[in-house]
This record gives structure tokens, C-alpha cells and sequence, in this order.
């Protein structure tokens, strides 16, 4: 199992990932930082982001997973040290009590409705703020990285 299991999403101000299940998203600014950032580690991702997808994710290993798929025996076949959960909010919420950190990039944008980061039950999580990155400063677009401490 990895050392770190790190959640990584873009969202809106109002907390969610996409408008609908089958939504491309085009109006995320850190798309180059996400593959800077998981580049050369496995990814792991629900079917339904798996096909939303405009192409594939080179350089990285794709896990997609199924809703009756073992979240536990997932991550006890991925032998590197650190792997992202990359989408969507169902497998946020499956992933949650294993990871280890959370990379947030709240965008300038409210739907008010659609899929939300965490679809799902979900354990408490206690977060202690570790790094700001910026992804595009005019907009103020930072990501926000957090250590999931456990109790």
C-alpha cells in the first residue's frame, strides 16, 4: 500500500467537481500542475471520470475502479510509494478513510448543484494546512495542500 494517498481536485466555491457525471471539465486552471504533479505515479480514478476523459493520462498508471470494487485490496496492489485519487466524488468518498493528503484548487465558480467533492459517506477528516501553490495568481487560483492527520 502507498505512503501517501493523496486526493487531488479541482472545485468550485461552493464545494463541487462537476456540474453533471458526464461533464468535461474545461474550466480548470491546474491542469498542468496535476500532471506535473502526478506524473510517474499511479493515478486511480471511477469509471465514470475514466470517461470523461479527452485522452489518455501518459506517464501515469490508470486504475479505474467500479463501485463494487475493494478500495482496501485497490491500494494493496499499488506497490509505489504515492498514488492520487483523481475523481470522481463517489470514489473521493470510497478513498477517504485511506488518504493521506488532500491537493484542493478552489476555482472562482458556484453551480449551486452538480456532483460534490465527497459523494458519500465520509469519515472526519483533520486536515492541517502544509503548502499554497499558485496555479494562476491574477485569478487567484492557488492550490491548497493538506495533511490528513489520523486519530
Amino acid at each position: 500500500m502507498p505512503k501517501e494517498v493523496i486526493l487531488i481536485a479541482a472545485v468550485t466555491v461552493d464545494g463541487f467537481i462537476a456540474r453533471h457525471n458526464r461533464e468535461v471539465t474545461t474550466w480548470s486552471k491546474d491542469l498542468c500542475l496535476f500532471k506535473e504533479q502526478t506524473l510517474g505515479h499511479p493515478v486511480v480514478m471511477g469509471s465514470n471520470t475514466y470517461d470523461t476523459l479527452a485522452a489518455e493520462l501518459e506517464g501515469r498508471r490508470m486504475i479505474v475502479i467500479h463501485r463494487n470494487d475493494n478500495p482496501q485490496a485497490i491500494l494493496n496492489n499499488i506497490y509505489e510509494d504515492r498514488c492520487f485519487i483523481i475523481g470522481g466524488g463517489k470514489t473521493y468518498a470510497r478513498f477517504s478513510p485511506y488518504l493521506t493528503h488532500l491537493y484542493i484548487t478552489p476555482h472562482p465558480f458556484v453551480f449551486g448543484k452538480g456532483i460534490p467533492l465527497f459523494d458519500g459517506e465520509t469519515p472526519a477528516l483533520n486536515l492541517v494546512f502544509q503548502k499554497m501553490v499558485t496555479v494562476d495568481e491574477m485569478d487567484g487560483i492557488f492550490q491548497y495542500q493538506y495533511k490528513v492527520m489520523k486519530s
